[in-house]
């Protein structure tokens, strides 16, 4: 695990026991997800802290002189927003399926199981200064969906289709798409976009 991309937050709903870690790493560009628990509570904190401890000795390496105030929120960070919606392909015409979805920063990721080591597949969620916006509902012409209320995310390239469960949910992910959109994209993500654009 590269130091650079390595990710802890505490997940102990999703894995199921109380004292659940899931840490993350890059491996080709795609995020691995690795699940651990033990039933010290105080054993997986101290794993936790050793993480960060690691991950803030990398960044004052990585950024010498760099305050401590821009360093610390750098070393963990929790997920913007996680749950499951319907998705759809790029060409529209396929079924929706349920997914569980991982808002990753600006990686909005997809899984069959919410314990997958890889998504399915990753969507990367730009500025609205380069053409990103959220709207609600779908396209008129579009079918096969379960769960009645649609977004849409309008990327440079193409349009991602999602359902949600409630209006709640609706309401709540694209805030969650808002705060990204809203927020303009550093000169490191721009070589992440470029990425996600050209890969098969």
């Amino acid at each position: 695990m590269k130091l650079n991309t390595v990710n802890a937050t505490f997940q102990p709903a999703k894995i199921g026991l109380p004292h659940g870690l899931q840490i993350t790493y890059l491996k080709d560009n795609s995020t691995r997800n690795v699940f651990v628990y033990h039933e010290d509570g105080k054993e997986m904190v101290d794993w936790f802290n050793a993480i960060r401890a690691a991950r803030y000795h990398y960044l004052q390496v990585a950024f010498p002189g760099s305050p401590n105030s821009e360093l610390l929120p750098k070393l963990t960070r929790n997920y913007i927003k996680e749950g499951y919606m319907e998705k759809t392909g790029p060409k529209h015409t396929e079924g929706f399926k349920k997914r569980w979805f991982t808002m990753d920063d600006r990686r909005l990721m997809y899984f069959k199981d919410p314990l997958d080591a890889y998504a399915r597949g990753e969507v990367f969620i730009g500025s609205k200064e380069n053409s990103y916006t959220v709207l609600p509902g779908l396209p008129s012409n579009v079918q096969g969906t379960h769960w009645p209320f649609g977004i849409t995310i309008v990327t440079p390239d193409r349009k991602f289709l999602f359902a949600c469960e409630t209006k709640e949910d609706q309401k709540n992910w694209m805030a969650a798409f808002q705060i990204v959109i809203n927020r303009p994209m550093l000169p490191q993500e721009y070589a992440v976009e470029a990425y996600f654009k050209h890969k098969p």
